[in-house]
């Protein structure tokens, strides 16, 4: 009597088992189902990848600075964006299969962007420094830019880079670029005024309140085509060369990879180099 009720109980828990298996089975099906269409939330996706978020949603997010000419510029007139980046997160698209969603961001605001997901990647030549290091992942870089100044025709205090760092010069840099801690650890003699945006420090320079501002090769290129008064003041040997490239949230080793997989195959394929030669950015492209 025992064998036999001790057998009974065996073929009811394996049943029992059985269906266990089957609901498990089922309950996976229907997540792939619901989060392959959306219906979940965002925060009830926690354990899939960016990558797979946006493959899943169709499109990918991207923070740009609609100021930044040959980077990634939005023309005031007609709206129309261009610039290297621009190009660069097309294709990002395109590799991918999803539509790109810009999202206008700044040097100020980045960190708090990407940290806060307002976008999954930041396409706008960031400079790789140890303060951003410390808070976002980044590619390998795409571009270099050494430090140049603008001054206006008409300083007569500012004749060459050696002019700059003396007594009674201002030198103005936009909050939150790289310039800020480069000019702050690099300025002995001269004033250094940090400005909030950088139509501000432009606006000093103009103003004759100060003598200089500081920013690198794609924008000092937009001054020069775009304005009358401005003159550009170049490094007499290396000031301070700074690698670009683009930035993502700490974490996600696949959203990463994948973005490394992006940067490597447009400098291999030439797309990059393209890029850089329509928009007059050649001399300061990174192939390897």
């Amino acid at each position: 009597f025992k064998i036999e009720q001790a057998c009974s109980i065996l073929k009811q828990g394996g049943a029992m088992l059985n269906v266990a298996m089957s609901f498990v089975r089922q309950s996976r099906l229907l997540l792939v189902v619901l989060l392959a269409f959306g219906f979940l939330p965002w925060h009830a996706q926690a354990d899939s990848s960016r990558l797979e978020r946006i493959l899943a949603d169709k499109k990918v997010r991207v923070c740009i600075w609609p100021d930044y000419y040959g980077i990634s510029y939005r023309n005031p007139k007609t709206q129309a964006l261009s610039g290297i980046d621009v190009d660069m997160a097309a294709a990002l698209g395109k590799d991918l299969g999803v539509n790109v969603e810009f999202v206008d961001s700044s040097f100020a605001r980045l960190v708090a962007d990407v940290t806060d997901e307002r976008c999954d990647v930041a396409m706008f030549a960031i400079g790789i420094n140890p303060q951003r290091l410390e808070k976002l992942r980044f590619t390998q870089p795409h571009l270099a830019s050494d430090i140049y100044a603008i001054t206006t025709r008409s300083n007569r205090r500012i004749q060459s880079w050696e002019d700059i760092d003396q007594p009674g010069s201002v030198v103005a840099v936009a909050k939150g670029t790289l310039h800020e801690p480069v000019m702050r650890q690099r300025l002995k003699a001269a004033e250094l005024r940090v400005l909030d945006t950088p139509q501000a420090r432009e606006q000093e320079v103009e103003s004759g309140r100060a003598d200089v501002f500081m920013t690198d090769f794609p924008f000092s290129t937009r001054m020069l085509e775009t304005t009358d008064w401005a003159r550009l003041v170049k490094p007499s040997g290396i000031y301070h060369v700074t690698l670009y490239a683009y930035a993502m949230k700490l974490g996600d080793d696949s959203w990463h990879a994948r973005m490394e997989r992006f940067v490597a195959a447009v400098k291999q394929d030439g797309r990059l180099l393209e890029a850089a030669r329509r928009h007059k950015l050649d001399p300061i492209v990174v192939l390897k």
